[in-house]
């Protein structure tokens, strides 16, 4: 039998006939390919550290990162020296055994025996990171110059809304869209059931590349469509980039709300006034709701070797996970029962993570509608020695209860602006799913 890890570099490149296959992968029956002719997300992490020459030991990483110094002459010195590449040429497919491996479920059980969704958040982050390296390859060298991270979880839109433990999941995924240092990524995954994979969530990330040293941007390999299907992915990715731009700056840490939403707010406050009173200091709580400050879940990780990417930085998914997990019990304790994630979107990974620092997370309900609870978590980072914080990321979770659940109610300025930020992300989920119904 061939090694999976000689499997992985040959099932890289699979050959995808035009972008219509990169749809129709979306529903593939089981026998279409053997399950050992594909890699599993084992060998997607051993790849990972074979193409920057990762060590596997601590000990041994400051070392490692020192030889990684000397890739920085393989830099392009502008784009249009590197040659243009396809999505065919990205596309990966990667089996996450659960069926016909019973000691890897384990891992990825939850109490409740469905799958834990905050594993599939570490495996998307490592697949799409190596969906970049596959794009941005050189087939003169094995050990890429490039150091890719993890910039932006754009969205996760769930199709289900649990996963099984016990049936074979795939993931596949390709580039879909390039910058000059940029690189957005689709991602599907989707699980066997009576012989034929069905859709499970999609994903889309933005991974940018780094110098060795992962101090300066680097230039990536162009992206070149083939096929009318391929140039609407492309032109969409470019719209999801302004999307972006546009939902910056409108944010409401640069902007004034709108006047719709100032009425929002302005409601929200006259419905919690004193009416026996004519002080506007004098509030109360409306039937069935909850003040937002009573809202709110925080937790602490120790950030050890354990945790380090292929960086020696905390790995993203591992906050990921993290911060889903804070997400989840918030709204389980808020709902009063349990909550399952309907979207994830606009995580922002604005600083890396050093080993040895104390990461701070802190989970909000920031806005309700009937069963839905957004929830946004909050990570800082503390250095112990000189007692520096620092924000590292923002994380956007939309849940779903079994019952209506209580009306969040802010009470103070900066509370109704993290209530009109939940509630404008929680209308572009509705917005996004209702474009996928339609």
């Amino acid at each position: 039998m061939i090694p999976r890890n000689m499997l992985l570099g040959v099932r890289l490149g699979v050959t995808c006939q035009r972008s219509g296959f990169l749809q129709r992968s979306l529903m593939t029956t089981s026998n279409m390919y053997l399950k050992d002719q594909l890699p599993v997300m084992n060998d997607v992490r051993d790849k990972l550290r074979e193409i920057v020459g990762a060590s596997t030991n601590w000990r041994d990483h400051v070392q490692a990162m020192e030889e990684r110094k000397a890739l920085q002459s393989l830099l392009a010195k502008k784009q249009e020296d590197l040659p243009p590449r396809r999505m065919k040429d990205s596309y990966i497919e990667v089996m996450l055994p659960l069926g016909s491996e019973p000691q890897l479920r384990e891992k990825y059980l939850n109490v409740y025996n469905n799958v834990r969704f905050g594993r599939i958040l570490e495996d998307l982050d490592s697949l799409g990171v190596l969906i970049c390296y596959t794009h941005t390859k050189s087939e003169a060298r094995n050990m890429s110059p490039l150091s890719i991270v993890t910039a932006l979880v754009d969205k996760i839109d769930l199709r289900k809304q649990l996963v099984s433990p016990d049936c074979d999941i795939k993931l596949t995924g390709h580039v879909s869209w390039v910058g000059k240092t940029s690189m957005e990524v689709k991602m599907h995954m989707l699980q066997l059931h009576d012989g034929i994979y069905s859709p499970v969530l999609d994903a889309t990330f933005v991974m940018v590349a780094r110098d060795p040293e992962n101090k300066r941007p680097a230039f990536v390999n162009p992206l070149v469509p083939d096929g009318p299907e391929e140039e609407n992915l492309l032109k969409q990715g470019e719209l999801n980039k302004l999307r972006r731009v546009e939902f910056s700056t409108a944010s409401l840490l640069k902007m004034a709300p709108t006047a719709e939403e100032r009425k929002v707010v302005h409601d929200i406050f006259l419905n919690t006034l004193d009416t026996r009173t004519v002080s506007f200091r004098s509030r109360i709580l409306p039937p069935n709701s909850v003040w937002m400050e009573d809202a709110k879940l925080k937790g602490l990780e120790i950030c050890h070797p354990q945790q380090r990417n292929i960086f020696n930085r905390i790995f993203g998914g591992f906050l990921m996970r993290k911060a889903y997990e804070l997400a989840w019990a918030t709204a389980c304790s808020y709902g009063g029962s349990r909550p399952y994630v309907v979207a994830v979107d606009d995580i922002m990974f604005q600083r890396p993570v050093e080993i040895g620092s104390l990461l701070f997370l802190s989970s909000q309900v920031c806005y309700t509608e009937n069963n839905y609870i957004q929830i946004r978590v909050h990570t800082e980072v503390s250095d112990p020695i000189t007692r520096e914080h620092h924000t590292t990321n923002i994380f956007h979770f939309t849940y779903k209860s079994d019952k209506e659940v209580p009306q969040i109610v802010p009470q103070t300025y900066g509370e109704s602006m993290l209530y009109l930020d939940g509630k404008r992300h929680f209308d572009a989920v509705v917005q996004t799913r209702n474009g996928q119904s339609s």
